[in-house]
C-alpha cells in the first residue's frame, strides 16, 4: 500500500480512537519504508506519556484489525512533538499563547518574542529592541503568510 493510503487510513482510525478526547489532536504523522508508523500528537493542554500510550493501544489494535498489514508487519510510535519541534498548527500557536517564541520568516530573518495573541490569520509578537534604559517594548502583528516557522524557545 503507498504510503499516503497508509497515511490516510491510519489518520481515520486515529479519528474514532479521538473521537471522545476533544482536547487531544494529530500534529503529524509519517511512515517509513519499514512499515514504522510515527504519530504526533498534542493536546490544547499538553499531553501525558500515559496519554500517548493509551492512544498508542487503541490505535495499534485497529491497524491490526483493518488488516492494512497483511503479516501485521508494522511498529507503531505515539508522542508529542519534541520541543525543538516548529509548530505546525493553529491549535499549537494558541496552546503556546504567553510563551517566548522564535519566528523565522519567509525570507528567513528571525524575530524573538512573547507570543501575546493569535488569531486566525496572524500572531501578536511582543519583543524588546535595545537594552538598559533604551529597551522599548514594542509589538509586531504578523501574518501566518509571512511565517516559514515558529519555535518554542526554552529559557533558563
Amino acid at each position: 500500500m503507498a504510503n499516503e493510503a497508509v497515511l490516510q487510513q491510519v489518520e481515520q482510525l486515529l479519528e474514532q480512537v479521538l473521537a471522545d478526547e476533544q482536547g487531544y489532536f494529530l500534529v503529524s504523522m509519517r511512515v517509513k519504508p519499514t512499515n514504522n508508523l510515527k504519530v504526533f500528537l498534542d493536546g490544547d493542554n499538553g499531553i501525558t506519556i500515559e496519554k500517548c500510550v493509551q492512544v498508542n493501544r487503541k490505535l495499534y489494535k485497529l491497524i491490526e484489525e483493518s488488516g492494512m498489514f497483511p503479516t501485521d508487519d508494522f511498529s507503531l510510535e505515539v508522542s508529542s512533538p519534541g520541543v525543538d519541534e516548529p509548530l505546525k498548527m493553529h491549535r499549537q500557536y494558541v496552546k503556546n499563547t504567553g510563551r517566548d517564541v522564535e519566528v523565522v520568516f519567509a525570507d528567513d530573518t528571525r524575530k524573538e518574542g512573547k507570543l501575546i495573541a493569535v488569531t486566525e490569520n496572524d500572531i501578536l509578537l511582543e519583543h524588546t529592541e535595545g537594552k538598559g534604559k533604551k529597551a522599548v517594548t514594542q509589538q509586531a502583528l504578523i501574518p501566518f503568510s509571512n511565517i516559514k516557522s515558529t519555535t518554542v524557545q526554552i529559557k533558563f
